[in-house]
């Protein structure tokens, strides 16, 4: 996942927090809406792969106090605290792991040696930095460095597979 310098920034200040209150970061996003930005936070549940109502506000809570200290964004924002939901984005190498078996979207910065640039498949891992992935044409290894972006597709399968966790 490739950050902004501002995101990265955010990252370094919240991601303590948050693994001290027992929960893991996946994912911030920053985006704009009039004059205002979103910083979009997703943390989960290590165990659960989930997060509760009342532990997004807690994460919330801890997370506008450290950010009204440090002060990282110019101007005004919205902090949203949420669940990466089950059709959640692919990440890091060990997401790709963890949900193998399912099938996901993904994107690459660059297209691959034919031109394609999006692909849709079952995801089969990671071997030497590279996403296996069975598509309808085959197999294909994707460069994780090359990601741009990853998440899985809802379907039955993994509705089952994450009522499990």
């Amino acid at each position: 996942m490739r950050y902004t310098p501002l995101e990265e920034k955010i990252v370094n200040i919240v991601k303590p927090v948050i693994e001290d209150l027992g929960f893991a970061l996946h994912r911030i996003k920053i985006s704009s809406e009039s004059s205002a930005s979103i910083v979009q936070i997703m943390a989960e549940d290590t165990k659960a792969r989930n997060l509760m109502v009342d532990d997004a506000a807690k994460i919330s809570r801890a997370i506008s106090a450290i950010m009204d200290v440090e002060d990282p964004i110019n101007g005004e924002y919205r902090l949203e605290v949420s669940s990466p939901g089950i059709d959640r984005m692919l990440i890091t190498q060990e997401d790709f792991e963890n949900y193998k078996g399912h099938e996901a979207k993904l994107e690459l910065l660059t297209p691959d040696e034919s031109g394609q640039k999006r692909f849709r498949g079952i995801v089969n891992g990671i071997k030497d930095n590279n996403i296996l992935v069975t598509t309808d044409t085959g197999e294909v290894e994707l460069p994780y460095a090359s990601l741009s972006q990853a998440k899985l597709i809802l379907t039955d399968e993994l509705i089952k597979a994450t009522a499990n966790f």
